[in-house]
């Protein structure tokens, strides 16, 4: 099992961890993740920290899909590909309606079919056997729409082919698993529990490894959860450091009836915390609805604790079919020991 790294998007003002992420390269960790909401992007800092870095992976988790034409988004991976001496991880996500529609300006119609096209229309481009043509529900290439001057012509990227560049989707929804499974390199879960995989995720991943072409296995599909580590002899003291994050994706990541993230909470076990998380945050009572995050979901989904309880821990996600562990870490001696465990288990 790899180790990755996940240093999320800003708030207020950009700072990126560089004594984490140089440290994590020294330590042969395999990737670094950045992220994007509406604010700083995901690819930005990822193109500071490769030129920093020897190397560790560059990875997208996520770029949002609906931000970008699918052209634009093969046009920047390439270009950080081939500048970080193919070094690039490409993750995408649609991201939530909220997001799509009130900040992108644009339709979260269908997203299953626009991530579908999206993925098509991005391995023709990194092929470049041919000149880009689509004919799609939601993409045509060339445009021939309302509007349309007549005058687009197929083109072939300018730069070298990249079809190694891998392609992860960040999927919740059992649909989305399935697609990902199918279409995808590599998967990027949330709240992921290692020891509720064959109830909850397995038959999504297997029905969409079957419906994938080229002989395709569970041995070639990236399983990359993202897992915080709060390391702390007091446990309710480590538990407490992840309620807000908790708190904030449960109960308020979108409206009543369409949050993914509480959904999902509710499909590991926890539809009773997990409404009442949700009608706390959504009265604005946020300090009670991060109180209201049970220590069993947060012990389920993350490494908690002391040192050696953390060791215990880890065994279950070593055993899982997970091959990426994808670390929220906050500081070098944590990620120094957590390095250790693994080589130790």
């Amino acid at each position: 099992m790899r180790l990755g790294i996940m240093i999320g998007y800003a708030a207020k003002k950009i700072s990126l961890p560089m004594e984490l992420i140089k440290t994590a390269d020294e330590l042969g960790v395999y990737a670094v993740w950045a992220s994007e909401a509406y604010g700083s992007d995901a690819v930005t800092p990822l193109a500071w920290i490769g030129a920093q870095t020897k190397n560790i992976k560059l990875g997208t988790a996520i770029m949002q899909m609906p931000g970008r034409t699918p052209a634009n988004t093969a046009m920047t991976a390439m270009t950080l590909n081939q500048l970080s001496e193919g070094r690039f991880l490409l993750g995408l996500g649609m991201s939530g309606p909220q997001v799509v529609e009130g900040w992108h300006g644009v339709s979260y119609h269908k997203p299953l079919t626009r991530t579908r096209e999206y993925i098509q229309i991005l391995r023709k481009i990194f092929a470049r056997e041919e000149r880009l043509s689509h004919e799609g529900q939601f993409y045509q290439i060339p445009y021939q729409g309302a509007g349309s001057t007549g005058l687009g012509k197929s083109l072939k990227s300018t730069l070298d082919p990249a079809p190694e560049i891998p392609i992860y989707l960040a999927a919740i929804g059992p649909k989305n698993v399935q697609l990902a499974a199918e279409i995808a390199d590599g998967w990027l879960p949330i709240f992921f529990s290692p020891t509720k995989y064959k109830e909850i995720y397995q038959d999504q991943v297997d029905l969409g490894i079957s419906k994938a072409a080229n002989g395709k296995t569970l041995d070639d599909f990236d399983i990359a959860p993202m897992v915080s580590v709060v390391m702390n002899d007091n446990l309710e003291v480590a538990c407490n450091q992840l309620r807000p994050m908790l708190a904030i994706y449960i109960g308020g990541m979108g409206s009543r009836g369409k949050n993914f993230y509480h959904d999902l909470a509710c499909r590991i076990g926890y539809e009773e915390a997990a409404n009442e998380i949700q009608d706390l945050y959504l009265a604005g009572e946020k300090g009670k609805a991060m109180m209201a995050v049970p220590e069993e979901l947060i012990d389920e989904i993350a490494l908690v604790g002391p040192k050696e309880r953390i060791k215990e821990r880890l065994i279950a996600w070593i055993d899982s079919p997970i091959t990426t562990m994808n670390l929220t870490i906050f500081d070098t001696e944590t990620l120094r020991i957590v390095v250790d465990l693994l080589q130790e288990i």
